[in-house]
């Protein structure tokens, strides 16, 4: 598979912690927007996608990121925690036959402080998609050389 080439895989949209788009008890804004203004100052204007993730399972696999595209330390987004490390690499979701350019997106668990994911969701950030629900099947693409699958 070449650098450029995508992996297809399926997955269920699972329901989320409900802070990446939301307001909680610890964020005034959902996570999301919170952090675009970070990322935006490195580089990655997510001015194109909906402020929140979508959350989908491919268990029984799991994946890690290898090598994403964008790689951001030490992001200190909110006074709440210590700084966290994210990436981010460009993928694809497909829903019906309906395709959307996103981004995988990754805090890392090590200095993500809450909120973790199982190893088995990929949370992606993509234009609103109005026409899926929790339990729908979704296929994403993902960069075989930036997101290990196994």
């Amino acid at each position: 598979m070449g650098e450029d080439a995508f992996q297809r895989l399926e997955g269920v949209l699972v329901r989320g912690h409900n802070v990446a788009s939301q307001k909680s008890e610890h964020y005034p804004q959902g996570t999301i927007e919170m952090q675009a203004p970070f990322f935006k100052e490195r580089g990655l204007d997510l001015s194109g996608f909906y402020s929140g993730t979508l959350n989908i399972s491919i268990a029984p696999r799991t994946f890690c990121v290898r090598n994403a595209r964008f790689h951001f330390p030490a992001v200190r987004w909110t006074s709440k925690h210590p700084p966290e490390h994210f990436s981010l690499s460009p993928c694809r979701v497909i829903v019906e036959n309906s395709f959307y350019e996103g981004l995988i997106y990754y805090p890392h668990p090590e200095t993500k402080a809450r909120h973790h994911q199982d190893d088995s969701v990929i949370e992606v950030l993509a234009p609103y998609v109005a026409e899926v629900r929790y339990g729908d099947r979704i296929r994403l693409e993902v960069r075989p050389a930036e997101i290990e699958v196994t």
